[in-house]
C-alpha cells in the first residue's frame, strides 16, 4: 500500500463519536479519524515496517497517520535528525506515547534522547523524555540499560513541573522504573520519598501516588 491508499484505508474507519470521546481526553481532534488503536495495530501488521511509507504517513498531519507511522517505521533505521523533527510534531499525548513505544524506545538513541528532551521547555516534547524512560523500563526485560540512576536524577530534577501532561509522564516513569524488579522498586521509593519533600503541589503528587502504587504487595513481588 502507498500513502494515499493507507489515509483512504483509515478514512474508511472514521468514527466521529470517537474523536469527540478522544477530545474529553485531551486529545487534539484536529486531523482526526477517531480510529482505534486495535484497528491501528492490525494495520500496521499488515503494512510490515516501511521506512519510507512511515515518513509520508508523519508528513500528512493526520492523527492517526502519525500514530500508524510509529507502528510501521524501523527502529534501525530512525535517525537521530528524524526523532527530533517527529518530537516537535507531537501535539497530542497519545501520540508521543505511542511513538515513544513504538519506535523511538527502540532506537539506539533513545537514552540520550532523554536526557536531551527533558530540559526542553515544550510540554510535548519534555512529556516524550519521560515517555521514552517509562518505555525503556517496560520493554527492557533483561535490564540492559544502565542509565536508570541518571533517569531518576532527571525524575526527580524536573518534579515540579505543574504541566498536567508533564507531571503525569514523570510519574509514569517513576513507577515504571520502580515496577522492573526489587531493586529498582527500592530505588524508585527512595526517590519518591525525596521527590516528596519538595515544595511543589506536582511533585507531592508524583511522589505520593508512586509510593501508593510501588509499596503496595503487587509492586513489591514484582
Amino acid at each position: 500500500m502507498n500513502c494515499s491508499q493507507v489515509i483512504a484505508r483509515l478514512r474508511s474507519h472514521s468514527n466521529p463519536k470517537n474523536v469527540a470521546g478522544m477530545a474529553r481526553f485531551g486529545i487534539n481532534p484536529d486531523k482526526t479519524f477517531g480510529v482505534s488503536i486495535p484497528v491501528l495495530r492490525k494495520l500496521a501488521k499488515e503494512i510490515g515496517k516501511n521506512h519510507a511509507l512511515a515518513a509520508e504517513l508523519w508528513k500528512s498531519g493526520i492523527h492517526e497517520a502519525k500514530v500508524l507511522a510509529g507502528m510501521v517505521d524501523d527502529p534501525a533505521l530512525v535517525t537521530e535528525k528524524q526523532m527530533d523533527s517527529w518530537v516537535k510534531g507531537f501535539d497530542s499525548w497519545d501520540v508521543c506515547d505511542q511513538v515513544c513505544m513504538n519506535l523511538f524506545a527502540r532506537t539506539k538513541f533513545a537514552s540520550k534522547k532523554v536526557f536531551e528532551w527533558s530540559k526542553h521547555k515544550e510540554e510535548y516534547v519534555k512529556r516524550a523524555a519521560f515517555a521514552l524512560i517509562a518505555c525503556i523500563a517496560w520493554q527492557d526485560k533483561q535490564n540492559k540499560c544502565k542509565d536508570y540512576n541518571k533517569f531518576l536524577q532527571i525524575i526527580k530534577r524536573e518534579s515540579n513541573d505543574e504541566r498536567n501532561f508533564v507531571k503525569k509522564a514523570v510519574n509514569w516513569a517513576l513507577r515504571q522504573i520502580g515496577k522492573k524488579d526489587k531493586e529498582h522498586n527500592k530505588m524508585a521509593i527512595a526517590t519518591a520519598k525525596q521527590i516528596l519533600k519538595l515544595d511543589s503541589r506536582a511533585a507531592k503528587w508524583i511522589a505520593n501516588d508512586a509510593i501508593r502504587e510501588l509499596e503496595s504487595k503487587a509492586a513489591k513481588l514484582s
